[in-house]
């Protein structure tokens, strides 16, 4: 038998072990870091990837709550590169990521329950680089969950989901709080919430019940910084942040080993760049390059956008921008039309399977019904006349241009009776069949109600009967394939 010699036998193991073990991942430091804070709304894809091309070294998830997370199915989409969490009750996209930003992401969690916070850590943190749980947001909605800043008045059940995340998942753990009217009191508990074994914390230098108009108190922040060993992320300065060395200027006030920054971040991501602030139109249209990229949702688009304009939404391209309700329509605002459409077409060919695609759970079986419905009442009928076709209530300049309104004066004109509907309901989502002429038709597009769903049907018939033209149709974003 021939042996190897030893350099030749220690190269060749080398390169074995490269080969088979996985390299060990590496933990999130939270030291002299930049962070996007978390925000409802923002902390969405496009602008966790926007705020990392600007600067940002770790970028946060808007708060997402344990029981919606829970019920969520995870997918991975290969047309956008993404990992979906999606809600199966209606389509919705609860939380969407990308190797981009895998290594400096991390999920804020709403929670009040350690054995829930757990169950959602193992099913994610394959995902992210981090999670952290919401102890500081003083909204109604949180606090009668317990959770948010209800967990300040509750240490040990805050320290219990802390240990229990701590001591069981493989991603590093730490929470937000707000500080409490009493300095000793703030020390106190940071220290109790450090000793769980997190990785740092973030703290908002204002109390549960101080808004963004009051002053921040970096001077607490100095003092907690001093009493704890974990880094500390100072949170709340927005107020006097307008350039990048202003985000070090607070810093620095607080004594903190990092910053995250939130409402400065939300009117100007491009907050986090050294060499200053982007135009706002440049930096809408890199964001919405991104929306079109990773297919984000219109609403969700529209509100970052909003935030970017201010006081910008009452000039004429601000109204104008205020009645979009698709992304196409957005995008046209920023001369970007071209690029979403062909880039959507994109997608559609790989497989992407958006809200228009959506069908909620039992949607197979009721489709069948309704086709069969169709069918049954006369055998004259051929069937259902389907396109996916969304009602995009923007579109129309007003109620008697609606297409219900234009097919039921049409019908008048032509002597046909009117059009009649019926509305079939799946979960939270609608879908109606309009009766017209001797036939029926339907949107493939599951509305979110019952007027919108007759809407969408009205177009099919229009669009069928020769009213409509399909090429305006597919710009605006009303006719999808």
């Amino acid at each position: 038998m021939q042996f190897l010699s030893r350099p030749r036998w220690f190269s060749f193991l080398k390169k074995f072990q490269i080969m088979t073990i996985p390299k060990p991942r590496q933990k999130l430091d939270y030291r002299n870091k930049l962070i996007l804070a978390p925000m409802v709304r923002v902390g969405t894809l496009p602008m966790r990837l926007l705020a990392l091309e600007m600067g940002a070294d770790i970028v946060y998830t808007e708060e997402l709550i344990d029981l919606k997370l829970i019920k969520s199915i995870r997918r991975h989409n290969p047309a956008l590169g993404t990992v979906d969490f999606v809600d199966p009750s209606d389509g919705t996209v609860v939380f969407r990521t990308c190797a981009l930003e895998t290594s400096r992401l991390v999920l804020q969690m709403g929670t009040s329950d350690a054995t829930r916070a757990l169950a959602v850590g193992k099913l994610l943190q394959q995902d992210i680089s981090g999670l952290d749980i919401n102890m500081g947001c003083p909204k109604e909605f949180s606090i009668k969950g317990g959770m948010g800043a209800a967990l300040l008045a509750d240490p040990d059940k805050a320290a219990l989901i802390l240990r229990t995340l701590c001591s069981n998942l493989d991603i590093p753990v730490t929470c937000k709080i707000r500080i409490l009217p009493d300095l000793d009191d703030t020390i106190s508990l940071v220290q109790k919430l450090a000793d769980t074994g997190i990785a740092a914390i973030g703290i908002h230098a204002r109390t549960r019940d101080e808004r963004p108009q009051h002053p921040p108190h970096p001077d607490v922040l100095r003092a907690v910084a001093k009493a704890v060993s974990i880094p500390i992320i100072a949170n709340g300065g927005s107020r006097n942040v307008q350039k990048y060395e202003d985000i070090l200027k607070f810093q620095l006030e607080c004594g903190a080993d990092s910053v995250m920054v939130a409402r400065a971040a939300q009117i100007n991501v491009s907050i986090f760049r050294r060499d200053g602030l982007l135009p706002m139109d440049e930096l809408i249209e890199r964001y919405l390059r991104l929306c079109v990229d990773y297919d984000n949702a219109p609403h969700n688009a529209k509100y970052c956008v909003q935030n970017m304009l201010k006081e910008l939404q009452e000039t004429p391209r601000g109204k104008r921008f205020l009645q979009c309700q698709t992304l196409q329509q957005i995008c046209e605002i920023w001369h970007l039309g071209d690029y979403c459409r062909r880039k959507q077409k994109e997608l559609r060919k790989l497989g992407n399977s958006g809200r228009a695609e959506v069908e909620p759970p039992e949607a197979q079986a009721k489709r069948q019904k309704l086709e069969e419905a169709a069918t049954a009442i006369t055998d004259e009928y051929e069937g259902v006349i389907c396109r996916s076709m969304p009602f995009l209530r923007s579109t129309y300049a007003s109620d008697n241009h609606l297409p219900k309104t234009v097919l039921y004066v049409y019908a008048g004109k032509m002597g046909k009776s009117p059009p009649a509907y019926e509305t079939q309901q799946c979960d939270k989502l609608f879908r109606a069949i309009c009766s017209y002429d001797d036939q029926r038709y339907s949107s493939t597009f599951w509305e979110k109600n019952k007027k919108q769903a007759e809407q969408g049907a009205a177009l099919v018939a229009l669009l069928h009967i020769g009213q409509l033209q399909e090429e305006p149709l597919r710009e605006n974003g009303s006719l999808i394939n």
